[in-house]
C-alpha cells in the first residue's frame, strides 16, 4: 500500500500569523537590525491588513522583501537562536482544528509534512515541536563564513510549493490521491488541487476566489474557518465574496 499523507501550510493555517514577523521583530529587539526597517517599511503594510484596509498576501510579500535585505549579513547561528525563541515562546498559538488534525494524522500513521514559506530554519523549529516526519521551507543562502548573502530559495508559490511535494511523493511512495493538504492563501491553491482531501483554513479572499472558479476543487474542498473557540465548515457553493 502506498502511503497517506497530509501537507501543512505553517503561516495561517497552522500558526495563528506569520512566524517570519515574529523572527523580524526579534531581529529588531536584539539589535541585530534597524528598527526603522520595521516602522517605516512593514509596519504600514501589516496595519493596512490589520485594518482591513489592504489584503494579507501584500503584507506578507512585503514584510519577505525586508527580511532578505535586513538578515544580510547576519550568521546562521543567530537565526537559529531567534528562530528556537520564537517557536519556544509563540508555537503554542496555534488554531485549534489545525492542532487537532495534525494529530488525527499521526494517531492514523499518516505522513506530516510542513510545507511552508517561512524560513527553513522556522519551520524546522515549528515541525520538530509537533512532531512532524518532514519540512519543506524557504531557504535563505549562506556564504562560505554562514551569512546570509541576500539570495532566496522560495516556498510560498504556488510551482514552488508543488515541487516539493512531488519530491515528498517520490521520496515516501505518497498517493496524492489519498492524501491531505491545509492551506490558506493562493500560493497553496496548487497543493490544494494536488490532493483527494483539501482543507481551505480561514483562506484569503483571493484562494477562495480561485477555488470557486475551479469545478474539480470546489468538488471536494473543505473550508475551515476558525474564530474565538467555535469553528465553522462553510459550503464553497452558498458563499458570497463581498
Amino acid at each position: 500500500m502506498k502511503q497517506i499523507a497530509a501537507f501543512f501550510d505553517i503561516d495561517g493555517t497552522i500558526y495563528r500569523e506569520g512566524l517570519i514577523t515574529e523572527v523580524f521583530k526579534k531581529l529588531v529587539s536584539y539589535e541585530l537590525i534597524d528598527g526603522s526597517k520595521w516602522y517605516n517599511d512593514v509596519r504600514p503594510a501589516f496595519l493596512s491588513w490589520d485594518k482591513r484596509i489592504g489584503d494579507y498576501d501584500t503584507y506578507l510579500l512585503k514584510m519577505v522583501d525586508i527580511y532578505v535585505e535586513a538578515a544580510q549579513d547576519i550568521h546562521e547561528d543567530q537565526i537559529a537562536y531567534i528562530a528556537k525563541k520564537v517557536i519556544e515562546q509563540k508555537g503554542d498559538r496555534v488554531y485549534t482544528f489545525s492542532r487537532e488534525r495534525i494529530k488525527w494524522h499521526q494517531e492514523n500513521q499518516h505522513k506530516v509534512i510542513a510545507i511552508s514559506g517561512s524560513p527553513i530554519e522556522l519551520v524546522k523549529e515549528m515541525s520538530e515541536k509537533y512532531g512532524m516526519d518532514d519540512y519543506k521551507g524557504t531557504i535563505y543562502e549562506k556564504t562560505k563564513d554562514g551569512k546570509y548573502n541576500g539570495k532566496v530559495v522560495p516556498m510560498w508559490d504556488a510551482a514552488s510549493k508543488k515541487k516539493a511535494i512531488l519530491e515528498m511523493v517520490e521520496r515516501y511512495g505518497i498517493d496524492l490521491g489519498a492524501s491531505y493538504a491545509y492551506g490558506d492563501t493562493a500560493g497553496d491553491f496548487i497543493m490544494l488541487k494536488m490532493v483527494g482531501h483539501p482543507f481551505a483554513i480561514n483562506p484569503t479572499k483571493e484562494l477562495l476566489t480561485k477555488i470557486k472558479e475551479d469545478e474539480a476543487l470546489k468538488q471536494k474542498i473543505t473550508i475551515i474557518v476558525e474564530r474565538k473557540d467555535v469553528t465553522y465548515r462553510l459550503n464553497i457553493e452558498s458563499l458570497d465574496l463581498l
